[in-house]
């Protein structure tokens, strides 16, 4: 039941723009993970039905987890298909964080249950993808569906680590979600890295 979503119209949402048709079928893809030096880039591609909207919506960075989780559920509710993609912390070194983060968000768009007719893209790079795009700089907080994507992503890599410190606990990959704490690099030093770190990132690498 999608009871806190409604079908008022933001104008603020580029997907309601007049460029759009409104019976376009429309993918926003976002990723999550370029920063830290422990674990992967995970991506998240979203697609709603034609003017669904679900308030508040916008890049993962400007909410609270509280908040993330609890959009987490409404968004799958109000999804008609999502994707996950995944650039593991060897594909990051062999590849490079760009390209990682990139491939991440194809795997994610071709991981949709449909394919759209436009993939808007957080950023200014387009996807090696047969598809329209348009590449939106700052989309999670422009787009509906890029916000979406990034929430999605965000919760679901956040929960990645969580797993991971069950296996490595001496980082505190719970707390620090693979990011470069001051507790996490002197880990480093006493223990080295383990096989869910990035040995191509400064602060890992000798």
């Amino acid at each position: 039941m999608r009871s806190r979503a409604t079908r008022q119209v933001p104008p603020a949402y580029v997907e309601f723009s007049l460029t759009f048709p409104k019976t376009l079928c429309i993918a926003g893809v976002d990723e999550v993970g370029r920063g830290p030096l422990a674990g992967p880039v995970i991506a998240a591609a979203v697609i709603f039905p034609p003017r669904f909207v679900i308030p508040g919506i916008t890049d993962s960075k400007k909410l609270t987890p509280k908040q993330r989780e609890n959009f987490f559920p409404l968004i799958r509710q109000g999804a008609l298909t999502i994707g996950l993609g995944y650039a593991s912390p060897r594909e990051v070194d062999r590849l490079n964080i760009l390209q990682a983060s990139l491939l991440a968000m194809k795997k994610a768009v071709q991981n949709l249950a449909r394919l759209p007719d436009r993939v808007l893209v957080d950023g200014n790079r387009p996807l090696e993808l047969p598809l329209a795009q348009t590449c939106l700089v700052g989309g999670d907080a422009r787009s509906l569906t890029i916000g979406a994507a990034s929430i999605v992503a965000k919760v679901v890599r956040d929960k990645v680590m969580e797993a991971s410190h069950v296996r490595f606990p001496v980082y505190n990959f719970r707390c620090n979600k693979g990011y470069g704490t001051a507790e996490h690099l002197e880990a480093l030093r006493r223990f080295g890295p383990c096989p869910f770190h990035r040995r191509s990132f400064r602060g890992v690498r000798p």
